[in-house]
């Protein structure tokens, strides 16, 4: 019977190309995200991968929408064996004393409590099942601030913190818990960032080849590929030029 992956933000970038990854070493995906044609299009290509694909529209900040999404799921697809908590992202490079309130409300929804309302529908039937395997997408800013981080980096030094966390509540079990912190990925996190602005989200990785969303997945699949008995609790993964979330050597 294969193994059931749950990816959020599967729609773009880093989530979709765990779905992808997921899905070519053998195991049924269930893809969310806000997209209903991206999320179609994905599952398309998927099913010819001769996996099972379910997917499910919903915006992790709705907790009443993703309770409905998850109750909705057929019965064979309720063991759900790996969860990758991916959907966040960065609004805004601004100091914080002119941070902008719907870019905080935006990004500490998502990135917080967004993981946290999905861990919560998932992980008492990993608990149950005595087994299981939660993936938190983090980032290098999770470890320290960097200019105009501010909100994006206590948000994912929170991802850190609940990870430690439920690493610590799930030590009773056979259920693991990784926090992956990625650094300079070019996917659309920089056109986000920046309102849609791609000018200056190009800039982002001017002079230095950045990792991509397929790098992190090949982490992803690492990790939960591991053998039982062996827990990656984190993994700190950047681009050969970047030292740190605010040291990056441009050529």
């Amino acid at each position: 019977m294969k193994k059931i992956a749950l990816i959020t933000g599967a729609t773009s970038g880093i989530g979709e190309a765990c779905a992808r990854k997921l899905a070519m070493i053998g195991y049924n995906v269930i893809i969310t995200g806000r997209r209903a044609d991206r999320l179609d299009a994905i599952a398309y290509e998927l099913s010819a991968l001769g996996v099972g694909v379910i997917t499910l529209e919903f915006d992790v900040r709705d907790r009443e929408a993703a309770a409905a999404a998850i109750q909705s799921l057929p019965p064979e697809w309720h063991e759900i064996d790996v969860l990758v908590n991916n959907a966040g992202g960065a609004w805004g490079l601004e100091p914080e004393y002119e941070g902008i309130y719907a870019d905080w409300d935006t990004m500490i929804d998502t990135n917080i409590k967004g993981l946290l309302t999905m861990t919560r529908l998932i992980v008492p039937g990993m608990v149950e099942r005595d087994r299981g395997h939660v993936v938190n997408i983090g980032s290098v800013a999770g470890d320290a601030a960097y200019a105009g981080g501010n909100v994006y980096c206590a948000t994912k030094s929170a991802v850190k913190a609940l990870s430690d966390g439920l690493r610590i509540d799930v030590a009773h079990t056979k259920v693991r818990v990784t926090n992956i912190k990625p650094g300079l990925v070019e996917t659309n996190f920089s056109v986000t960032r920046f309102h849609g602005d791609k000018e200056k989200a190009d800039k982002v990785y001017k002079g230095i080849q950045p990792l991509t969303g397929e790098d992190i997945a090949e982490c992803v699949a690492f990790a939960v590929s591991a053998p039982e008995h062996v827990q990656v609790a984190e993994l700190l993964v950047l681009a050969t030029h970047q030292a740190s979330g605010s040291v990056v050597h441009r050529q």
